[in-house]
């Protein structure tokens, strides 16, 4: 195993070595978390702040969706121009471009000239820098950190995006009242700036392998893209993998959708608010487990073994309309989803050529996105032409499902997640007896690593 430390000619401003491996990756974590945390509290708020403008959900769901289909369309380029430009050149411009998106909609906000459609391009623009983010963090973390400190680097991405969704509905209520959305975009601006200035201080080598030369056009790109899928397709355990991970994430974007209105079914704003802080304090504990312990070695079964709890917590939640019942589900779900995508990103980054891994970790967001954002799609319509009414809308027509969710209203949408989590299950079940991915750590073995190789080119200065 190599050293972890990085070896750069260059050095950081003020003529003091840049930061190096572990160190290094810490202080690129830090700055991105200050920028996953303002992007979080400025979502919140410019999500209220629309929908008390527009008073329409459809407006709302439509700001949703933005969020990620440009991200899924975008993907098969922007992990091409990871893999081409390198990591670090993918960060500046990925945190530089939502600075400036921005900085624009704050002027539009305190000059009073903001209208509800300039929320489609911002949140198009930023879907689109963020496809670029994406794999670019993802492809830096084994540039810096050795195999063996994956685990523990993963972990902390977890951390950071744990922390930032529990503080942000938190801090972004009070700063609302504080300092109104105008004050809170402002506050993302800074927060892109702080982690482009962390960045001055990290260097990133560059995979010895390049996709090719730096600069290329969009069908060169998509060529490189599909060289990705055929080198995953090639090896049957990855291909097996990303499949489960997409019909996860089907299942959880399900949860997502209907957890609020399975709980102000029966709860207050306030016990809705309980329940999504418990399921984050989940994530953060197992997060934290995952940075100091570096998470299980036998990652392929852990993945498995905790998405068969998630199922379960999906199912225990929606027993019967018990905030506390409800509130355990949501802590056992969001905690084993940190150990999942922990040990997700440590298989792909272990097991795919540096050199293919922006390109490989946009196919993943790609094939994991899509069926999310169906789910989404799916959900509402499922809940209210489908179960509500096959179950009753304010109290069960049936002993049998009253036996199974309880009775009250809203819980035809407790079916409808009881369901969910049934198959998932089902899923698992599948993915067990999938020797190819069952084995994949046996029979697929560990590219070399670049951290601290003193033969992989360093990255310079964007240019």
């Amino acid at each position: 195993m190599s050293s972890s430390r990085v070896h750069d000619i260059d050095e950081a401003p003020g003529g003091e070595a840049p930061g190096a491996g572990f160190r290094a990756f810490v202080i690129l974590w830090s700055g991105q978390f200050v920028s996953l945390t303002g992007s979080a509290l400025s979502s919140f708020a410019l999500g209220v702040y629309v929908y008390r403008l527009t008073d329409s959900v459809t407006t709302l769901g439509f700001v949703y969706a933005l969020a990620f289909l440009p991200t899924i369309l975008a993907s098969p380029f922007t992990g091409s121009l990871v893999d081409r430009r390198g990591a670090k050149r993918a960060l500046v411009v990925s945190n530089t471009g939502p600075m400036l998106v921005m900085s624009v909609l704050a002027l539009l906000l305190v000059t009073d000239t903001f209208v509800a459609w300039h929320v489609y391009i911002v949140v198009t623009l930023n879907s689109l820098f963020r496809a670029l983010q994406m794999p670019a963090f993802e492809a830096s973390v084994p540039l810096l950190v050795p195999q063996r400190q994956l685990g523990r680097a993963n972990g902390m991405r977890m951390l950071a995006l744990a922390a930032s969704q529990v503080l942000a509905p938190v801090a972004a209520g009070a700063l609302l009242l504080a300092i109104d959305v105008e004050g809170i975009i402002l506050m993302d601006c800074l927060s892109f700036g702080l982690a482009l200035v962390t960045l001055l201080f990290v260097r990133i080598p560059r995979a010895r392998h390049q996709a090719g030369p730096r600069t290329a056009g969009a069908w060169t790109l998509l060529s490189d893209f599909v060289q990705a899928w055929r080198y995953v397709v090639a090896r049957r355990g990855l291909l097996a993998l990303l499949l489960f991970v997409a019909a996860l994430n089907f299942c959880a974007g399900f949860v997502d959708v209907l957890i609020t209105p399975l709980v102000l079914a029966f709860a207050s704003s306030d016990a809705l608010g309980t329940v999504l802080s418990v399921g984050g304090v989940g994530m953060i504990a197992t997060s934290l487990v995952m940075s100091a312990w570096g998470g299980p070695r036998r990652r392929v079964r852990s993945i498995l073994g905790f998405s068969l709890m998630i199922a379960a917590a999906t199912v225990i939640g929606s027993l019967r309309p018990n905030v506390a019942l409800t509130a355990l589900g949501a802590f056992l779900f969001l905690g084993g989803l940190a150990v999942i995508m922990g040990s997700n990103q440590s298989i792909w980054q272990t097991k795919v050529d540096p050199h293919l891994l922006g390109r490989a970790m946009a196919l993943q967001n790609m094939v994991a996105l899509t069926p999310q954002l169906l789910a989404y799609a799916l959900a509402g319509v499922a809940a209210d032409s489908l179960f509500e009414p096959l179950v009753g809308r304010d109290r069960v027509t049936s002993d049998a499902v009253a036996m199974l969710v309880g009775h009250g209203p809203g819980r035809g949408i407790a079916l409808l997640l009881m369901s969910v989590g049934v198959l998932l299950a089902v899923f698992v079940l599948l993915a067990w007896f999938s020797p190819r991915l069952r084995h994949l750590e046996e029979e697929l073995p560990d590219v070399a690593s670049e951290a601290g190789d003193p033969q992989a080119e360093p990255a310079g200065a964007p240019r």
